[in-house]
């Protein structure tokens, strides 16, 4: 019995989407037929939705994927975008654009990520990949695994994210395809020198030679995209004398970004005869990120000058007032990124026999990143009571944000001169501190080796048996430096002195009349730091915590794993899947540097620590056909995902008190390398039912039983293995340091639905809606006897919905999705990382195309034309503190995008 009646094109898609890499579900099936009969071809939006259910319905785990519409042409233009998308998938944006994805409520730490089955290097600070560095244009799919196998390598509590590459001989015709889309932000130019218009191009050609046993693929993707937003930022809400909320201070700002990517993917296949099969692929992307941001920030409750005065209060905030003797700092900052991804893997398949079949796997993955973190300051004077004051009001707009009215002109290059306006640190002497540089830099190597074999039984329960070994080595390495800037000419001794901006890098000033503060002072701060005019102060010569936030993390994980699978029958019911055990041991070790404060000087002790363990991992998948066209599937598996890197390093900063309170000399903070993965046994089950070839409906429940959970806590520590010399007469101290807590559950439903209306009348021939929604929740404790915590990254509720029309050649598609408040990750100061609570968000994004192949006009065979619109209804990205919605702490506005291209195949 299968599952459904398939037809031939369901049955090419099943079999042209079996994986050369182990990772997509086999398809057995042998398809004849007549040649009187005609195979319709089926692109576009259609052939994306067919493809993608064909893989859903044949893998033994629980999956979700996205297939391309076409050469080039995935659905969206961000694999980030498409992803969310998926049941029980969402995305957190990251300046406009998504970036890092949550499975199940599991936020990024917990999502792994691959290239063709192999783990992917990334660029962060972390394991999480950030999907924006892979263009869209290069991946034939994505795939989803939400419930793992004993086969998976790379296996992640939330789920596996496999991106996979088209093979050519799969492909199995000649192929060239261009496409060319220009691109423009409705927000316009925000900064001087920034652009609004952009574009995007990608070439790919695909071939085979000596009667198809060699293929080629090879493609090229650039970007040059530009982003703009308008953004609100508050320091936080104090209350005030009569206990209300009110504005501690404000940072609003303008961004201009200019995305530049270039992307190279080659594929080369070999398959001389039904023995013998390799493939090598190569990836590569550089990816720079440009950006200029230009505002001011104001002290409010939390500054020195004459207090805020309330003028009106609403349920506890203050929503109108004045700050009364304000003294303000012009920002003119500048980030910027450049980072590279490089994978490279060499697969080869051997079929020894009808029974035996062995593969050996090579993989290399290396991404490395530079950043440039620049602050450059300027006000009316150095330091505090100096310079020129103003009285600034101030009125709640209601979506976050407070609008302001001001009497100075801080545009004006005679009034906002360059120095310390606030006195914000002093390397040099008082109010030394004229700006600041972060530079960190992070390389991540990671090399594996698989090798595994399978037996095919004649018969009998168990089809086959497969087994094997895998070993990754990673590497991974941050330098992290930061400089305190100050004038040249400047001794810390004149309290008066600032400098006028040098003409030569003056810029037309930057409009901040989103908020009401109209112009400000914009020069290239940038070039002004190239050219000279600061003196450098290293952060790590007089902090201690700056002084170990460098490290270096080492992994050497070997496992070993046999898999059983199944293909029988119960009740005479068809069932299938697979049973099978990993055992994985961790050797895990981190270069760190031990500091301390010695007679005024910050005193730095290389350090070198690590462990090892094993973990022990089974998991079973069962696909029960219970009807034609219905599969009810059960999967259990305990999984594990790695602890955080920069969580895992030999770090320790410390001090020591002669008369202590506690009776404890010695204190300090470090990092944990003996911190073991986070664990989770994990159960789902899940109903399918596929009416169509092009229509399914899916729900799905799943409960995670999180063994542990890490989080930063105070513990004992021997302080005479960094102190062998001198430990003093009690060398047990107390450091701050991530350790494995006690744990909790995430637990959740999810149903997904997909409709051709064709199939109930001809006159809805072409329409069609693809929906999905999940519903999370759960509960992590750091203790048993502690308050649960919020899990980052979970959103209680998702829903996506894609409404599309496709007929004759002409396709629109609305698309939206929806997340509700989750804990998300952001940049705070230094560059570090901080968790805060972003406010839900319904994304919509649309597109309308033709298909000059349908026209029937020869000359126009190949060519079809897209406009989109990303964020079509202009959602801001807001987050906030607390538990009141009103306590913005970021408000966003990152505009409309627009595209307009063409693609050609031939």
């Amino acid at each position: 019995m299968s599952l459904f009646k398939p037809s031939l094109l369901t049955l090419a898609m099943v079999a042209a989407s079996t994986s050369m890499y182990g990772y997509a579900a086999e398809a057995e099936d042998t398809v004849t037929a007549d040649e009187s009969i005609e195979v319709l071809k089926v692109t576009g939006i259609r052939r994306s939705l067919q493809e993608s259910q064909s893989l859903k319905m044949s893998s033994s785990s629980i999956v979700e994927a996205i297939s391309a519409e076409d050469i080039g042409k995935l659905p969206d233009v961000s694999i980030a975008e498409s992803l969310a998308r998926l049941p029980g998938v969402s995305a957190q944006r990251l300046d406009g654009r998504a970036n890092v994805i949550s499975i199940r409520g599991m936020g990024p730490d917990f999502t792994t990520a691959t290239l063709n089955g192999r783990e992917q290097a990334s660029v962060n600070d972390n394991r999480g990949v950030e999907f924006d560095q892979y263009p869209s244009e290069l991946l034939n799919r994505v795939v989803v695994y939400k419930t793992p196998d004993a086969s998976v390598m790379a296996q992640a509590i939330g789920g596996t994210v496999d991106m996979q590459t088209i093979s050519p001989l799969a492909h199995g015709e000649q192929t060239f395809a261009i496409g060319l889309r220009g691109e423009m932000n409705d927000l316009g130019a925000l900064n001087s020198g920034s652009e609004d218009t952009g574009y995007r191009g990608s070439i790919s050609y695909i071939d085979q030679f000596a009667d198809d046993t060699i293929g080629i693929a090879l493609g090229y993707a650039r970007m040059q995209s530009p982003n703009q937003e308008e953004r609100w930022q508050a320091w936080g809400y104090p209350e005030n004398d009569a206990g209300d909320s009110v504005l501690g201070g404000a940072k609003p700002f303008v961004r201009s970004s200019e995305l530049e990517r270039d992307g190279v993917l080659a594929v080369f296949e070999y398959a001389p005869n039904d023995f013998f099969h390799s493939t090598v692929d190569l990836y590569y992307s550089k990816f720079t990120d440009d950006q200029r941001l230009r505002g001011i920030e104001i002290p409010a409750a939390w500054g020195a000058n004459g207090g805020v005065e309330a003028i009106t209060t609403e349920d506890g905030l203050v929503t109108e007032g004045v700050i009364r003797g304000a003294e303000v700092v012009v920002r003119n900052d500048v980030n910027k990124r450049d980072a590279e991804s490089l994978s490279v893997g060499w697969n080869n398949k051997f079929t020894i026999s009808e029974n035996w079949s062995v593969e050996a796997d090579i993989a290399l993955s290396k991404a490395e990143r530079t950043d440039i973190g620049m602050e450059s300051y300027s006000g009316t004077g150095r330091g505090t009571g100096v310079g020129a004051v103003d009285d600034l009001g101030f009125a709640y707009n209601g979506n976050g944000g407070y609008n302001f009215t001001h009497g100075l002109d801080y545009s004006d290059p005679n009034v906002i001169k360059l120095g310390d306006p606030l006195g914000w640190g002093s390397p040099l002497g008082a109010n030394t501190q004229d700006g600041f540089i972060n530079k960190p830099e992070i390389e991540d190597e990671l090399k594996s080796f698989r090798l595994s074999a399978e037996y095919i039984f004649d018969e009998g329960v168990v089809r086959s048996i497969e087994f094997g070994v895998n070993r990754t080595d990673r590497d991974k390495t941050k330098l992290d430096k930061g400089y305190y800037l100050t004038l040249k000419g400047y001794d810390g001794t004149d309290p008066n002195y600032v400098m006028t901006v040098p003409d030569q890098y003056l810029l037309s000033p930057t409009s901040l009349e989103f908020f009401g503060m109209g112009d400000v002072l914009s020069y290239d701060s940038l070039a002004f730091y190239n050219d000279g005019n600061y003196t450098e102060t290293d952060v790590a010569n007089v902090d201690l915590s700056r002084a170990t936030n460098s490290w270096g993390v080492y992994e050497e994980i070997s496992t070993a794993y046999v898999m059983a699978n199944l293909d029988t029958e119960i009740f005479d019911l068809p069932l299938t899947g697979n049973v099978g055990l990993q055992a994985v041991h961790s050797d895990q070790s981190s270069d760190g540097t031990v500091a301390t404060v010695e007679n005024g000087e910050v005193v730095l002790t290389p350090r070198t620590a690590g462990d090892d363990y094993v973990e022990w991992l089974p998991s079973i998948n069962l696909g029960l056909s219970i009807a034609d066209g219905q599969m009810l599937r059960f999967a259990a598996a305990r999984t594990l995902t790695r602890a955080r890197m920069d969580k895992m390093n030999a770090n320790v900063n410390f001090s020591y008190n002669e008369n202590p309170n506690d009776g404890v000399n010695w204190s300090g903070s470090a990092g944990n390398v003996e911190l073991r993965p986070w664990m989770a046994r994990q159960y789902d089950i899940s109903y399918e039912n596929y009416f169509s070839d092009q229509g399914y409906f899916a729900v799905a429940v799943f409960y995670k039983d999180l063994e542990n959970y890490v989080y930063d806590q105070q513990s004992a520590f021997d302080f005479s293995t960094i102190l062998p010399q001198n430990p003093g007469d009690n060398p047990i101290g107390l450091v701050t340091q991530p350790q494995n807590g006690d744990g909790g559950y995430v637990q959740g439903i999810e149903a997904s639905f997909s409709l051709d209306f064709g199939q109930f009348a001809d006159v809805l021939g072409g329409f069609g809606t693809v929906m999905s929604g999940s519903y999370n929740d759960s509960e992590v404790k750091e203790t048993p006897d502690s308050d649960p915590t919020t899990l980052p990254g979970l959103s209680e509720k998702t829903f996506n919905a894609t409404v599309y029309y496709e007929n004759s050649g002409f396709e629109a598609r609305v698309s939206s999705r929806y997340r509700s408040d989750f804990l998300g990750e952001v940049t705070a100061i230094s560059l570090t990382r901080q968790n805060v609570n972003v406010k839900a968000e319904t994304v919509v994004d649309a597109q309308v195309g033709y298909d000059f192949s349908e026209s029937g006009i020869d000359a126009l065979y190949g060519l079809s034309v897209l406009f989109q619109v990303n964020n079509l209804t202009n959602e801001p990205f807001t987050s906030y503190t607390g538990d009141d919605a009103r306590h913005v702490r970021d408000y966003q506005n990152y505009g409309r995008n627009y595209m307009l291209g063409a693609n050609y195949k031939f």
